[in-house]
């Protein structure tokens, strides 16, 4: 008994009717022998001669290895946060001057900017003011110590010398501390002189700073703008972040570590390179969407910051190939096609099937991409098998 596949009982009917009209047709010849002549039923083959009439009713296609899934969608160019640092100025002060320009190109620890900043003054004071205090507290315990070995001291003035020199130690080690926040390791001179320096390497991106204007270091708190900006932004601009947003709906076809293909009207034509990088954990409740994260490839500087770019995710490469659907028929509850071997020669061939999906259904075993399948006349070279090869 020969059957539609599930799949494709839509093209049941037009089929079998065609197939009825062409048999039709084939009984009306039956009796002219050298128009119709018997084809060769062997096993699971079945040859005509190369004139037979029947074949001019058939329809052959190649089956198409099936292609991987391509997700697209709309991102935005960002710095890489893990070579980008903002620089704020951590004391007040009035710009002196001002060393770098946007574009250039700095070394860790490079100066910035100069500042006259009473409070680092202060710190710089302390520092000294501490040091000294140390020094004077470990001559006196010194000298008390000397005298109470000798007799000529009390003990309890030998333990108050020592407890102000712990003391004094305490207070240097502070004060210092407190200047190596602000990136300086000595008391120096006390010259009030502050140079605003960069913890990384990189390229000034960013510059929001001119010689002349008080700066404070609270402004960094206020609600505005242009007080949150920070003096300088320093980054790698060779390595850039590509922020998503992913539809609930796409997030089955992510996974880290996908390739990313990165287009931007500023270059058309052109590709660049990417890799996806996280996947967040969470919905965004109002536009229902998930942030994902990407890095791409900026080695000759043409991407920026802030660019709008489109990002196609390509899937994996999906096993089997692709036919019509209507190639596929049952019999006996399996699924078949007839496979062109040469002119006039066909093999019916079972298979193995995957999803359907406008008019082509997925092979997953049973064929390889290029071989030729029967898409229109199957039904009618399967009743002509099942007749002993006769129209």
């Amino acid at each position: 008994m020969v059957s539609r596949h599930p799949l494709l009982q839509n093209h049941s009917v037009t089929i079998v009717l065609v197939a009825a009209v062409i048999a039709a047709t084939g009984c009306s010849r039956k009796a002219d022998p050298a128009e119709a002549p018997a084809a060769a039923v062997k096993g699971d083959q079945i040859a005509f001669p190369v004139t037979a009439p029947q074949l001019s009713s058939l329809v052959v296609t190649a089956a198409t290895a099936r292609s991987a899934s391509v997700l697209t969608l709309t991102g935005h160019l960002v710095w890489d946060e893990d070579k980008t640092v903002r620089v704020y100025t951590p004391v007040g002060g009035r710009v002196r001057s001002v060393n770098v320009e946007t574009g250039a190109a700095v070394a860790p620890d490079a100066v910035l900017a100069v500042l006259d900043s009473p409070d680092f003054g202060q710190a710089q004071a302390d520092a000294r003011k501490a040091a000294a205090d140390q020094v004077l507290a470990d001559r006196t315990l010194t000298r008390l110590h000397d005298l109470f070995e000798h007799g000529a001291a009390a003990r309890k003035d030998l333990d108050a010398a020592e407890n102000a020199a712990s003391d004094a130690q305490a207070e240097r080690d502070r004060a210092f501390a407190k200047l190596a926040l602000y990136g300086s390791t000595a008391a120096g001179t006390g010259d009030q002189v502050f140079s605003l320096r960069t913890p990384i390497g990189g390229v000034v991106v960013d510059k929001n700073i001119n010689p002349g204007p008080e700066l404070r270091p609270d402004l960094m708190l206020a609600n505005a703008p242009a007080l949150l900006a920070p003096q300088f932004v320093v980054s790698d601009p060779r390595r850039l972040w590509v922020m998503l947003d992913v539809a609930e709906t796409d997030l089955s076809a992510l996974h880290t570590g996908q390739a990313l293909r990165i287009l931007s009207r500023a270059y058309p034509g052109s590709v660049f390179s990417g890799r996806l990088d996280l996947v967040g954990s969470s919905l965004d409740p109002a536009t229902r969407t998930v942030e994902a994260r990407g890095s791409v490839d900026n080695g000759d500087g043409r991407l920026k910051a802030e660019m709008y770019v489109t990002v196609e995710i390509v899937g994996e490469s999906k096993p089997g190939v692709d036919i019509p659907s209507a190639a596929v028929f049952l019999t006996n509850n399996k699924s078949y096609v007839f496979l062109e071997l040469e002119r006039g020669r066909f093999e019916r061939r079972e298979v193995k099937l995957g999803a359907e999906a406008d008019g082509r259904i997925a092979v997953l075993a049973g064929l390889k991409a290029g071989q030729p399948v029967v898409t229109e006349g199957c039904l009618l070279l399967q009743s002509m098998m099942d007749a002993g090869g006769q129209p």
